[in-house]
């Protein structure tokens, strides 16, 4: 035999290596008797990392994506054309955008409504969408309510919750009425800001391989790379959060007794619904003070600017001009969203020096 024959099926045995942690199966194939086949359809790490989010979040099945936006794409292939989607007005807005897109190109009804409101359900709908606590403002809406209301009208109707900045620690949709449950993995979970990735969460075995099948098809798995990173995050997602939700509790606090600002948005923790919360704050400059948000972020040394979030580090952002850029005037103004809101995502610094940064620009606002 040639030695470049040889060396090509040269293999190291590793069925009795016991890794301490599942090692990186960079495959897009294997032999056709092992389970996974191919990686677009499995792969050891991806499983791991579905497996793993659903034991966090109480829920029965897992899907891994590409990215959040693939996976509120995904959970989209439910619907058919002409069915009605109701859409929760505070929401992302590539995600409305998305929404918008596809309602017009595939004939379905969009209707946009106050879904932290909600008190008595007006529109049929066929699929319900929302985030809580919402991207704004951190408004809180009621799942077990919400899904009760719209199933009353069309027990077939989907709900589908983001639970992207509630994490799977702190709420389980499923659990509490939603049919699907789904994460930007590339925030919280992540958490260094490394690495992209999404994930759908669902108790309902129809809906799972639905789901699965079409991921299959269209090609929105989750690479191994990815997911074993995304795996790793996990480890280390509830201290992270503990230290970054008391930064988040003392900065609220801070910021309550500050003249520059008008408003602080903070969700509400009910211990039933949302049990805990971590990293995101919002606040309104005092109007006098909104054009001078640049000279703000410029003097803090220990956040940085961009749409990164719920990483080691701390970030400021102005969400009319950062998330929600994709949105018009006239679409921001309807959600209530001005240049005056500002957001902040808390990392791992220690509190009191974020405290003495953020006390130093507000100090260059005068």
């Amino acid at each position: 035999m040639k030695k470049t024959t040889k060396s090509l099926h040269t293999k190291v045995d590793t069925q009795l290596a016991h890794p301490a942690v599942t090692p990186l199966y960079q495959n897009s194939a294997f032999e056709s008797q092992s389970e996974f086949f191919y990686s677009r359809k499995n792969n050891p790490n991806v499983q791991e990392f579905e497996e793993a989010v659903c034991v966090l979040e109480e829920s029965k099945y897992g899907i891994a994506t590409t990215t959040g936006m693939s996976a509120i794409n995904l959970s989209l292939s439910i619907l058919k054309p002409g069915q009605t989607i109701v859409l929760n007005k505070y929401i992302y807005g590539c995600t409305f955008k998305l929404f918008q897109w596809l309602a017009s190109h595939y004939g379905l009804k969009l209707v946009v409504e106050d879904l932290s409101q909600l008190s008595e359900v007006v529109h049929h709908a066929d699929f319900v969408f929302f985030e809580t606590p919402t991207n704004p403002f951190l408004f809180s809406v009621d799942i077990k309510h919400v899904a009760a209301s719209y199933k009353k009208l069309n027990s077939k109707c989907v709900i589908v919750v983001d639970n992207t900045w509630a994490t799977p620690l702190y709420q389980q949709p499923c659990s509490l009425g939603a049919d699907i449950s789904l994460h930007s993995a590339t925030k919280y979970i992540s958490g260094h800001s490394d690495v992209m990735g999404g994930i759908i969460l669902t108790n309902n075995v129809e809906v799972s391989e639905r789901l699965r099948n079409q991921r299959f098809y269209t090609g929105a798995n989750l690479d191994p790379h990815s997911a074993w990173l995304l795996r790793r995050s996990l480890y280390t997602l509830e201290v992270r959060l503990e230290k970054q939700g008391e930064t988040t509790r003392r900065i609220a606090d801070y910021l309550k007794e500050k003249s520059e600002v008008s408003k602080v948005y903070y969700p509400e923790i009910d211990g039933d619904q949302l049990k805990n919360y971590a990293t995101l704050l919002f606040f309104d400059l005092e109007i006098s003070m909104v054009e001078k948000y640049p000279q703000f972020s410029d003097h803090l040394s220990l956040f940085s600017t961009g749409t990164g979030m719920a990483c080691v580090t701390s970030m400021v952002a102005q969400p009319y001009t950062g998330s929600h850029a994709s949105m018009d005037d006239a679409e921001k103004g309807a959600m209530g969203l001005f240049p005056a809101t500002i957001r902040l995502s808390f990392g791992l610094e220690n509190a009191e020096d974020l405290i003495n940064d953020l006390e130093y620009a507000f100090k260059a606002l005068h």
